[in-house]
């Protein structure tokens, strides 16, 4: 994929930020091309939209792009097929909604987005070749510099230097937005604590601390409450869990994978084992336990740590345990903290003892007030068109508090129903063509993009993941991926469908091993991989 905008800055940063890290990954001010036209990724603080922000990414998609809205694994947006041309037009749009980071000084205007964007059109336009049109993040800090300082005097008096830098913060700002909550935070009966003022603490801090600018985009944070309705199986560079101590509510954390679970927390949950790829799980299991209120000053310590320690070439902080031992890394972190960090050998075996249940995201369930409840439902294969997303508003305006919680399923939660409207909040998702209920094969299937929208993809797994919906055996859960990038998942499910050719897969069960584990049969059609599903998942009710 080539980057067709970036904006990302290099002046505004200390100079500790030390080498931007590249990124290919789609932003809202990095739109990537893709073969059905760019990507815009919106990042969503903990996952919520208003209502109002849905209808201005529903217009703008439907007047800049091809209309098409997908809600990612990571409980984020992302607009398809935005027009060439369109790009700036879409991104001042969804500023002006308020969907832009905040960087220190506030959030950005359109006029810095514009100028941002058009500092990088100007360089990919008098480019010599296709290189410098993908210019490199720093290449792009670069260009609004230079853009800046070059502008002719009237357009400098309309934009102004202030405004390219205040576009080039924000971009960065905008990477590093990546905090995952559970849908249900501060709802959810079965929570031991509210991640919600944590997780909007954290979002701050990685905004405005100019340093963060050189994490990678891909770098993300687990804040885990506690709750039923919960992601924990996708792995994280840092994750936290809540733990109910004798003397109250403790943060458990570790590096590079997942809290642990135990058989019975995990035995309603999708796989926890990770896609090819992906970082392992339960990389370094708990390593100590710290108050609620340590929490922001942990994460930036070792936030800090991973860029002090890590090689300029290491995203992940995987790779950072690769050169470092965890002991090593502890330490160096608490250089930064004016607590202890010990590691606890006593959390060696600790393990998430609340059962964490995906299909509480569909169909309705009481939140922690009583007589309100969350409906869920679930878009066939996470997409959505404009016109749909404009209902979903209209529905949570009706009748529930104005705002869509998106879900790391790739699904959508009302909050805050009141029991007498939960009858037409399900016919309305019913009605717009989200599935409810668990029992919908559709619920049941994810897909990449294909070779619809990806020059990697060797098949349409779009249109095949919904032939396949027709004969999915009950309860089977299957991923659809068009490469081994596995972009569409996080984790490994039970069953993959990896293309070998167009309408042609390989059909792997996960078995313990690494990757999507065992290949049990090659180059079958749709038909025939429902077939082997079918006796597959009867073999296994048999056992």
């Amino acid at each position: 994929m080539s980057v067709l905008n970036q904006a990302t800055p290099s002046t505004v940063l200390s100079d500790a930020a030390g080498t931007l890290r590249p990124s290919a990954c789609p932003g809202l001010l990095r739109i990537v091309a893709a073969r059905d036209g760019g990507i815009c990724r919106i990042k969503l603080p903990g996952g919520e939209l208003s209502a109002a922000q849905a209808r201005a990414i529903a217009e703008a998609s439907a007047r800049h792009a091809a209309g098409v809205i997908e809600l990612t694994n990571r409980a984020n947006v992302q607009v398809r097929g935005v027009k060439r041309g369109e790009e700036a037009a879409l991104i001042a749009a969804l500023i002006d909604a308020g969907l832009g980071p905040m960087p220190a000084n506030g959030v950005v205007g359109r006029a810095d987005t514009t100028a941002a964007v058009n500092a990088v059109n100007a360089v990919a336009a008098g480019a010599a070749n296709a290189e410098a049109e993908s210019a490199t993040d720093t290449r792009a800090a670069n260009a609004v510099n230079e853009w800046a300082s070059k502008a002719p005097d009237a357009a400098a008096q309309q934009v102004g230097t202030a405004h390219a830098l205040s576009a080039a913060a924000a971009a960065t700002a905008d990477d590093v937005r990546n905090v995952m909550i559970s849908p249900a935070a501060g709802r959810d009966p079965f929570a031991l604590f509210d991640t919600r003022p944590l997780c909007a603490e954290l979002l701050m801090m990685l905004q405005s601390e100019a340093r963060f600018a050189a994490l990678s985009p891909k770098f993300a944070l687990l804040l885990d409450g506690g709750e039923r309705l919960a992601r924990v199986d996708h792995p994280h560079d840092v994750w936290l869990a809540a733990s109910q101590e004798a003397d109250g509510v403790r943060f458990v954390f570790g590096l590079a994978g997942c809290p642990p679970v135990s058989a019975y927390a995990g035995a309603l949950m999708q796989s926890q084992s990770t896609a090819p790829g992906k970082p392992g799980v339960n990389s370094t299991g708990a390593l100590a336990a710290i108050l609620p209120s340590q929490v922001p000053a942990l994460v930036r310590a070792l936030l800090l740590t991973f860029l002090d320690l890590a090689p300029a070439d290491a995203t992940r902080m995987r790779h950072l345990l690769t050169a470092q031992s965890v002991d090593a890394v502890l330490h160096h972190a608490e250089q930064y903290l004016d607590f202890p960090l010990t590691r606890n050998a006593k959390l060696a075996d600790w393990h998430r003892v609340t059962p964490a249940d995906a299909n509480l995201r569909l169909g309705a369930h009481a939140q922690r007030v009583p007589g309100s409840w969350h409906v869920g439902g679930q878009p066939p294969l996470g997409r959505l068109d404009a016109d749909t997303l404009t209902g979903l508003a209209t529905l949570s305006q009706q009748h529930g508090n104005a705002t869509l919680h998106l879900t790391p399923w790739q699904s959508v939660l009302l909050p805050d129903i009141a029991t007498h409207a939960v009858p037409t909040v399900l016919s309305g998702l019913n009605a717009l063509g989200l599935a409810c209920d668990p029992a919908h094969a559709i619920t049941h299937l994810i897909a990449c993009a294909g070779s619809s929208g990806c020059v990697k993809g060797l098949a349409d797994t779009k249109s095949d993941a919904l032939r396949l919906a027709a004969r999915l055996p009950a309860g089977v859960d299957v991923h659809l991926s068009g490469c081994s990038r596995s972009c569409a998942a996080a984790h490994c499910a039970p069953f993959t469908l990896l293309a070998a050719a167009p309408s042609l897969y390989d059909l792997y069960r996960r078995d313990g091993r690494p990757g999507f584990g065992q290949c049990v049969a090659r180059q079958l059609t749709i038909g025939e991989a429902a077939d082997l599903l079918e006796r597959l998942a009867r073999s296994d009710t048999d056992a």
